[in-house]
């Protein structure tokens, strides 16, 4: 018997994002999902990526594969630009061809970090890294590539699974009497199951419509990297003091924006997305870990 729901292709099955989709696809029974990391679809290799869509001809491809070593994109450049660009285009291409409409994850790093208020979808871009230039080269290569794509801008993810901020924050605290933690770098943590909802609140947005573009999407408030480490003590009783440091005195090798508040009101009056505050899931996520 032939399966006729419509396929939804993820890669980057394996990463936080693509973990919280995989946990939640089986509240969409009217889907048929396809999760792929890079043993089974290399984003280096355009031949596996068009055979992909030869055999499962997706509905909807959610593109979370990427290149996010931040620090080491300034060396590794020509992986960097081939993951987060190159495959874009291509899968961009391969969506057009297929009639496949296409929902691509970037970053807050597309821009420079100089505002001093939100950024909106039409603000205009200035990686101040390579990473970030990477990023913003595949926004580029996928809305030209295909009319039917929806970019959506994240910031600060953190999830149960996977590396990030949170997982590193509890075991330093754990370990160690005293941290240090950046408290003038500032934006919008988005705990990756939320994101992996609003996603799917798109695919079956009730009106049917898929208003593409460049969207916005995190928790809502905006605080920094300190404040963010002082909320992970303060919710799980933990005694390490948690000290607030210039960036001049945590060098690293990829520059980081300064401000990446981005605004959400798009994304929101779009969709029916509704936010959630950053220490409310916060407290779900630390719950759970």
């Amino acid at each position: 018997m032939m399966n006729n729901k419509p396929v939804i292709m993820v890669t980057g099955w394996l990463g936080q994002l693509g973990s919280e989709l995989f946990d939640i696809a089986g509240n969409y029974p009217q889907f048929e999902f396809n999760f792929s990391d890079k043993d089974e679809m290399d984003l280096m290799n355009a031949e596996q990526i068009t055979s992909f869509f030869e055999q499962l001809k997706p509905a909807y491809f959610i593109s979370c594969g990427a290149y996010t070593a931040v620090d080491k994109a300034e060396t590794d450049r020509e992986i960097a630009l081939a993951i987060n660009a190159d495959a874009p285009g291509t899968i961009a291409a391969l969506c057009s061809q297929y009639n496949t409409k296409l929902i691509h994850i970037s970053t807050d790093y597309v821009f420079s970090g100089n505002s001093t208020e939100p950024y909106k979808e039409d603000d205009v871009t200035d990686p101040v890294n390579f990473y970030g230039y990477s990023k913003l080269l595949g926004e580029k290569l996928v809305l030209q590539n295909n009319d039917n794509t929806i970019v959506i801008r994240t910031s600060w993810v953190y999830s149960t699974y996977g590396n990030n901020f949170v997982k590193t924050m509890l075991r330093l605290m754990g370990s160690r009497p005293e941290i240090s933690v950046v408290s003038d770098q500032v934006g919008s943590p988005t705990y990756a199951r939320d994101l992996a909802a609003a996603i799917m609140a798109i695919v079956t947005n009730p009106s049917g419509e898929f208003t593409t573009g460049v969207y916005h999407f995190s928790n809502d408030g905006i605080i920094s990297w300190y404040d963010f480490a002082v909320a992970i003590k303060e919710i799980k009783h933990l005694n390490c003091i948690v000290h607030p440091i210039p960036t001049t005195a945590y060098p690293t090798p990829a520059k980081r924006p300064a401000y990446s508040g981005m605004s959400k009101e798009k994304i929101t009056s779009t969709f029916p997305i509704k936010l959630k505050g950053w220490r409310e899931v916060l407290e779900e996520c630390l719950a759970k870990l």
